[in-house]
């Protein structure tokens, strides 16, 4: 499936091929649906799919990329809580991870062990949305809940 007008001009020579099998203009989102027992019923290439589909009351799943955090340290990333007190010789630990690996044996650090990093970007679903209400001539769809990522964001909603 694919949606969102693009020039030519800026287009690939694939995507080009790609979206002239289907009668269409190049497009600048794709996403794939691999469940084809779900399709719809004559279902074929070339067809169009709006916010009708959908139906008030309706549950429906959104997919998207989560809003990005950049590097952030233990407490914000993995929810740790630092060293407890402030106080009694506690200088510059109190959102420091801790200890993080064992003594001369295995002398390493685990893989998968949390630590800072870069956080957020990640690919995420929200569960379970109702759909509120529809705007056909807008092209929206309502739904009670947060949906992942920021303002303006690209965003796949499933029944």
């Amino acid at each position: 499936m694919a949606w969102g007008d693009k020039k030519d001009k800026h287009s690939s020579a694939a995507i080009k091929g790609h979206c002239a099998k289907a009668n269409t203009g190049a497009k600048s989102h794709f996403v794939e649906f691999r469940n084809p027992d779900e399709a719809e019923e004559g279902a074929k290439i070339g067809d169009t799919y709006d916010v009708n589909i959908f139906e008030i009351g309706q549950y429906v799943d959104v997919i998207g990329k989560s809003k990005g955090k950049g590097f952030q340290g233990v407490v914000k990333r993995h929810g740790f809580a630092g060293v407890g007190e402030a106080t009694h010789g506690q200088h510059n630990r109190l959102r420091a991870p801790g200890s993080i690996g064992a003594c001369s044996f295995p002398a390493r650090v685990f893989k998968g062990i949390r630590m800072a990093g870069r956080t957020g970007g990640d690919r995420v679903m929200a569960v379970n949305l109702e759909v509120l209400q529809i705007v056909p001539d807008q092209h929206l769809l309502i739904v009670k809940g947060s949906i992942p990522g920021h303002n303006g964001s690209v965003v796949v909603v499933e029944r």
